[in-house]
């Protein structure tokens, strides 16, 4: 059995420089409180220009990376923590690079045969009219934000080329994904496992950020209301769309379910939210583990690195 100690000194990664800051702090936060509440001897470390020497020195023996985004999220900091040597939560370097890079994951996605919406790159005004023979409505994305950071539903060429150019502002690859008409659901995965679906319901156009983060008329359906052999097929695609980009530990898979039935995979989350209003805890309470047995649990898989 595993004890507090076992774990040593533990740096928990939180904050960093991406878009995504203020939510990783919060996340982060609420991981740190609740490995002390469990007797680890967890420490805050917010990376800057600094950040191996602060590990370095820090004395550390484990980390728990809850950065969001751009630089915590894509390989970066993953790269430098296989560096130093030091056992980390979540995924490796190649899992991360392409769990945040949503058109390279999507490529990879097709390739293995897992469905995923019809999309175009749009690199720039030469590319929006072949966006736009996908048919409208059509979804923006910058390929390499997190939290629905720049994304957005357009419904006509004029609204095309304002969210590709919003989009681009913040990311020189931005996708034009085919819209999928249906209910969103995601599964969260625990140390190989997929935990109940939660579906999700929004008022607004769909689940954006502050669907996400702060409104009060988000539904949040768990369990999701399908039959058990359909959210068992869901629960499957899920945690193959998972292994196929080398996801290691635990992430979340976002999925569409068309009118007709049909699964369609959006994007891979490799170090979600762990925020009051975070889904991967949701999920983890559904299943009847407690916020800070999930948190013991994600440090846990270190030891199989």
């Amino acid at each position: 059995m595993i004890t507090p100690e076992d774990f040593g000194r533990v740096a928990v990664l939180m904050g960093g420089r991406s878009a995504e800051r203020e939510v990783s702090l919060r996340s982060g936060a609420a991981v740190l409180a609740a490995l002390r509440e469990r007797g680890v001897d967890a420490h805050p470390v917010d990376p800057g220009p600094d950040v191996l020497e602060v590990l370095a020195t820090g004395s550390y023996q484990r980390a728990f990376v809850i950065l969001h985004g751009r630089g915590g999220e894509d390989g970066v900091i993953q790269g430098a923590l296989e560096t130093l040597g030091l056992p980390y939560t979540g995924s490796g370097v190649l899992g991360s690079a392409l769990g945040m890079d949503k058109y390279r994951c999507k490529l990879l996605w097709r390739g293995a045969g897992l469905p995923t919406p019809e999309f175009v790159v749009l690199r720039g005004e030469s590319d929006l009219m072949d966006a736009a023979e996908l048919g409208f409505p059509l979804m923006i994305k910058p390929a390499h934000e997190g939290s629905s950071i720049g994304m957005a539903k357009v419904e006509d060429p004029e609204q095309l080329a304002e969210g590709w150019q919003s989009a681009a502002r913040l990311d020189s690859l931005v996708l034009a994904e085919r819209w999928i008409e249906g209910w969103e659901c995601t599964a969260a995965v625990l140390d190989g496992e997929a935990l109940p679906l939660i579906r999700l319901e929004t008022p607004r156009s769909f689940y954006d950020f502050e669907a996400k983060y702060s409104a009060t008329t988000t539904c949040y359906h768990c369990p999701c209301g399908l039959a058990e052999d359909d959210e068992r097929r869901l629960q499957g695609l899920a945690l193959d769309a998972f292994e196929a980009i080398a996801g290691h530990g635990w992430g979340r898979v976002d999925l569409m379910r068309d009118e007709s039935g049909g699964p369609w995979l959006l994007e891979v989350n490799t170090a979600p939210g762990m925020t009051d209003h975070s889904l991967v805890p949701m999920a983890a309470r559904a299943r009847g583990i407690p916020f800070e047995e999930l948190v013991w649990r994600i440090l846990g898989t270190t030891f199989g690195r």
